[in-house]
């Protein structure tokens, strides 16, 4: 997608603070950090939600699953780490290119939503 950020930063067009790469995926620090540990997590093909996962690309979000364990660990993530997928505008999703949050690094806040 050429006017994608992340497609962008997968290309080299963009710089970022990798942490992890391979054929599939590529994990970078958030240039706004939510805690001392905030890695994103994109696959290289672009898809643009959780919404558009499908039998024919959700092996890609596998292998993103099985690596956040690794990812974490190199970006910083000790004692814990949570994983977020913000899913369309009403979620906070500002970049509709899959990717996966690796926040950790300190104690995070249980967070209780409202009732509706």
């Amino acid at each position: 997608m050429e006017n994608c950020l992340f497609c962008k930063i997968i290309a080299g067009d963009i710089p970022s603070a990798k942490v992890y790469e391979d054929d599939d995926m590529l994990a970078f620090r958030d240039i706004n950090p939510e805690a001392p540990c905030h890695v994103l997590v994109i696959p290289r093909e672009h898809i643009g939600s959780m919404d558009e996962i499908t039998a024919e690309n959700s092996g890609i979000a596998a292998k993103i699953f099985a690596k956040i364990p690794e990812i974490a660990r190199l970006g910083g993530c000790e004692n814990g780490y949570r994983v977020i997928s913000n899913c369309g505008a009403d979620a906070g999703q500002t970049v509709f290119h899959l990717h996966f949050h690796i926040l950790g690094g300190t104690k995070l806040p249980v967070t209780v939503l409202p009732k509706a």
